[in-house]
């Protein structure tokens, strides 16, 4: 079976035809001799999933909409951004060493109903085991090298298929309003309950965190301004250990590609760092460094824009997930405030100035 089936062209101008009736995915469907419902105990996500089993192979299907998936919501997702990227051909243009597991993609319904199905092999046993471990060192060393060749490959990407996710928005995923708004619901999703309770802690644990995220959700160019002056690359958007696994050979499993867009590689370095904290065997440094060291392996040249572009990523890292670090850690809080108070003074700028 063809890993990389037929792709309708992307319409121009950030205007997609996301209608479909049927497509590749249901034609393979109706071939399956097994379905079987399954819920990850890791995901965040209210998709559906399955498990489906096509002429004596097994795959992993993945369904959710606007409508129904609070992250799609909280991301500012309404168009199916991994669709577009699938369509585009960009999945398939990641280097050899990226396994992105997709079969097929396809579309039904229209507007925040549109249902988005995505067929992929099933990597199950491949995949990063569940918990806080600390994964061995040539995992993550392959990680680190990995995303700095995605990030060499695609280097100075920019969002010409239109719709993507912006680094403003990267910055609001978690801003206030947001998280009001979903908690809202019936059942509002554990991360939505955890993050109103660090934000609300925020202020009391570290107020410099919390002054940073207030100043840069209400006027994201605070960051993003200087952001653009740095070079850019792909960002796939949520390099954590539950969308990663290894093959036999080293080759890396990278899934949910729900938050694609262009903006600086060091902000899937400081994503990987800021979510994988207990499971990293060396210092948050050690990687840092590693990271600068791959990415001048695979012939992008750091000097002149490397610091600054990582203060600058671990500020906003911060401006997301100052919450989750409120409820968690101290010496993992403190790490953060200290690079992040570092960080600002080194790029002279005054948040005190900006929070009324």
């Amino acid at each position: 079976m063809s890993d990389s089936p037929g792709r309708k062209p992307v319409a121009n101008g950030g205007h997609h035809d996301l209608a479909m009736t049927a497509g590749p995915v249901t034609e393979l469907l109706s071939r399956a001799s097994e379905r079987r419902d399954v819920r990850p105990a890791d995901g965040k996500s209210s998709s559906s999933f399955e498990r489906v089993t096509i002429d004596g192979h097994r795959y992993f299907l993945k369904r959710l909409s606007p409508a129904t998936d609070w992250i799609m919501r909280v991301t500012g997702d309404h168009v199916h951004r991994p669709y577009l990227i699938w369509q585009a051909g960009l999945m398939d243009r990641a280097p050899a060493c990226i396994d992105h597991t997709v079969v097929a993609m396809e579309i039904e319904g229209t507007g925040d109903d549109a249902v988005c199905s995505t067929l992929m092999r099933d990597v199950g046993d491949h995949l990063v085991p569940e918990g806080d471990a600390t994964v061995p060192p040539a995992q993550h060393e392959n990680f680190i090298d990995h995303l700095a060749q995605l990030s060499a490959t695609l280097w100075e990407f920019t969002d010409t298929i239109g719709g993507l996710t912006t680094m403003s928005e990267r910055l609001r995923f978690f801003q206030t309003d947001t998280v009001t708004r979903e908690l809202a619901v019936a059942d509002p999703p554990g991360p939505i309950v955890a993050a109103d309770a660090g934000w609300r802690a925020l202020p009391h644990l570290s107020p410099t965190l919390a002054e940073l995220a207030d100043a840069v959700q209400a006027d994201p160019s605070v960051l993003t301004v200087p952001l653009a002056e740095t070079p850019t690359t792909f960002l796939h958007g949520d390099w954590k250990m539950g969308n990663l696994g290894s093959h036999p050979g080293g080759r890396t499993i990278l899934l949910d590609w729900a938050y694609p867009g262009s903006g600086p590689a060091c902000w899937d370095l400081c994503w990987y760092l800021a979510l994988n904290r207990a499971r990293l065997p060396e210092s948050k440094e050690s990687a840092i460094a590693r990271f600068r060291t791959s990415l001048e392996r695979h012939g992008v040249k750091t000097r002149g824009w490397f610091d600054r572009q990582l203060d600058l990523c671990l500020a906003a890292m911060m401006v997301t997930f100052g919450w989750e670090k409120a409820i968690g850690d101290e010496a993992e809080l403190r790490w953060w405030e200290a690079r992040v108070t570092e960080a600002l003074a080194r790029q002279d700028i005054d948040i005190s100035r900006r929070v009324a």
